[in-house]
């Protein structure tokens, strides 16, 4: 027997985003229920890394979202009763070559101007971080206030602490359809009828085929990453490393790289994890619901680590596999309203910045939901009509 559940607020979509709106609403006093087609953090969101940072966000109001995410979350190893593995270690980008030194240094004075702590790298600061790096690295920079968390627990630890505000949890339960009545908003899932008042659209990747069920069409559109997992053994860095070309990948600037490197869009990424274990990457591929890891690609991934580490050369590597992001095409997420349908938000489009961002939207969207005069920031850069005729079919 289908069931029938009322609820003010529906959050469509258990991943990070989904979660952390669900908190922060649970939290606030307001009915919520969150619907997710799988299990809690089964998509996009366990199967990536666990890097809040700042330092691969543009300069302004990209890098000042991520300082207020950061300090957010901060508040959450306070808050939440489950740890998720918070380290606050910083983080560093590491430059391949003198054109690139030149660029981190310009970086460096565009964030410090911001007020944000950054710092730049000389060759003997890069070989203090760790032993393993190659000896011809020219520099680099570090953020001091970037952290890591697993991010597969952060979600649990949140839906955990919101159901104890009263969240209603419905997993197994994917959107078949969905129509907007006399105020309200009818969702069809193959667990039953969700009515709400509110509906969520946090559905990342998959966002747009749930706007399609009203007719608005959400420019979101998957880019696919690789990582590989590196078996317990040395610690290579005790905090998050990164190569400046990762910056260029992610903004579409042309860099000097080799073919394969530019075909497949790798820059190196290093994370350690609390389990010993560290994760590499990253690729960024636009071939639509591809899913399969490409041996190419992870060829590439490892020879770009090896160029930062060559003594990784002999380190064993447990397993590879891939992700989805959600790319807008001027890199912020929709955190917004859609005029055509009251009560109807989109919070999606984070692309790889879904960790970093997950708090603050979470905390904009229980904002806007209680009609605040201010947010905690401003929202007129994440509005949906910024993409104006292609906001409703």
């Amino acid at each position: 027997m289908t069931k029938t559940i009322y609820t003010d607020v529906a959050i469509i979509g258990g991943g990070i985003v989904g979660s952390a709106i669900a908190y922060y609403v649970s939290k606030a006093g307001m009915e919520c229920t969150i619907i997710e087609k799988n299990d809690i953090a089964s998509g996009t969101s366990s199967r990536c890394d666990g890097n809040i940072t700042i330092v691969d966000k543009d300069p302004g109001f990209d890098s000042e979202m991520s300082l207020v995410s950061q300090e957010l979350t901060v508040d959450l190893t306070k808050e939440l009763d489950l740890p998720f593995e918070y380290r606050k270690h910083g983080s560093i980008l590491v430059c391949d070559n003198d054109v690139e030194m030149q660029a981190a240094a310009d970086w460096v004075k565009i964030q410090n101007e911001n007020g944000l702590k950054f710092n730049l790298l000389d060759p003997k600061d890069i070989k203090e971080e760790s032993p393993f790096f190659a000896d011809d690295i020219p520099g680099g920079l570090e953020c001091e206030t970037d952290s890591l968390i697993n991010p597969y627990l952060f979600c649990y630890s949140l839906i955990d602490k919101a159901t104890q505000y009263g969240l209603n949890v419905m997993t197994q339960s994917e959107v078949t359809n969905m129509s907007y009545n006399n105020e309200e908003y009818t969702i069809e899932t193959s667990q039953g009828k969700v009515i709400a008042k509110r509906v969520i659209n946090a559905a990342g990747v998959w966002a747009p085929f749930i706007g399609e069920m009203l007719d608005i069409n959400i420019p979101i559109i998957p880019r696919k990453g690789h990582i590989l997992v590196g078996s317990r053994q040395e610690p290579v860095m005790m905090r998050n490393v990164m190569e400046f070309g990762y910056l260029m990948n992610k903004f579409g600037t042309e860099r000097i790289a080799e073919a394969d490197v530019a075909k497949y869009g790798v820059a190196l990424v290093l994370e350690p994890t609390d389990s010993q274990n560290f994760l590499i990457g990253s690729s960024r591929e636009f071939v639509g619901f591809n899913e399969q890891v490409d041996i190419n690609v992870v060829k590439t991934i490892a020879k770009r680590a090896i160029r930062f580490f060559p003594k990784m050369h002999d380190f064993n590597m447990i397993r590879a596999y891939t992700g989805f992001r959600p790319f807008t095409e001027d890199h912020l997420p929709i955190v917004s309203e859609v005029e055509e349908y009251p009560g109807y938000f989109i919070a999606a489009g984070h692309e790889g910045d879904g960790i970093s961002l997950a708090t603050v939207t979470g905390k904009v969207v229980e904002e806007l939901l209680q009609e605040k005069s201010e947010t905690i920031i401003p929202t007129e850069p994440l509005a949906f009509n910024r993409f104006k005729e292609i906001s409703k079919k």
